[in-house]
């Protein structure tokens, strides 16, 4: 009878244990969980209102996007998707930096990135460290890829951006040796500077 005894209290310690692991688990899950926001219903651009420059997307008439005010959690090599952006007048970025109201060369290493990591302005004039095809460069952040809003003027009609962006410049492409055939998309990790 003893034996029987000392066995349940075992399996109920190891019972114990396992929940608290799983609830533990579960907790930390829902912490880097990002849920979106809400969504943004696409209008037609006006005839030459969305610039696709550098293959971007122009918001279709009657789509649902979602939106986000949340990114994932960042660490020391954080997940993303590199994107590519034109900084300059005229560029597919749309107006001036958010950072610091101005325009950036093609040729600097500059970047956009996702509302959530943004941080409203935050991260704003610090720089990032982007690893990717085997490489890695430092690019100061200069703007917001808001996640929140998008198919207006203000956003070039563009769709809100993903909640994991890193928009980067030329210069962050031929800094990571990537072929310029294969620039438009590609997943990086980043980190604070």
């Amino acid at each position: 009878m003893m034996k029987n005894r000392d066995s349940l209290s075992g399996l109920s310690t190891l019972i114990l244990f396992f929940a608290v692991v799983l609830v533990a688990t579960i907790q930390t899950l829902e912490a880097d969980a990002c849920s979106p926001s809400g969504k943004i219903r696409g209008i037609k651009p006006p005839h030459g209102q969305c610039n696709t420059e550098n293959d971007s997307d122009c918001c279709v008439k009657g789509k649902l996007y979602k939106t986000y005010k949340c990114s994932p959690s960042v660490s020391s090599h954080t997940k993303a998707t590199l994107t590519l952006n034109s900084f300059q007048k005229g560029g597919d970025g749309g107006g001036p930096s958010e950072c610091d109201g101005k325009y950036h060369s093609d040729h600097t290493p500059v970047v956009a990135l996702s509302t959530g990591w943004f941080n409203n302005k935050k991260r704003c004039k610090n720089f990032i460290t982007i690893h990717g095809n085997g490489k890695s460069v430092k690019a100061m952040v200069v703007d917001e890829c808001d996640s929140t809003m998008g198919c207006d003027s203000e956003h070039d009609y563009q769709p809100p951006c993903k909640n994991n962006i890193v928009d980067a410049s030329k210069a962050v492409w031929k800094a990571l040796g990537v072929p310029e055939s294969k620039w438009g998309e590609m997943d990086i990790k980043w980190s604070d500077a």
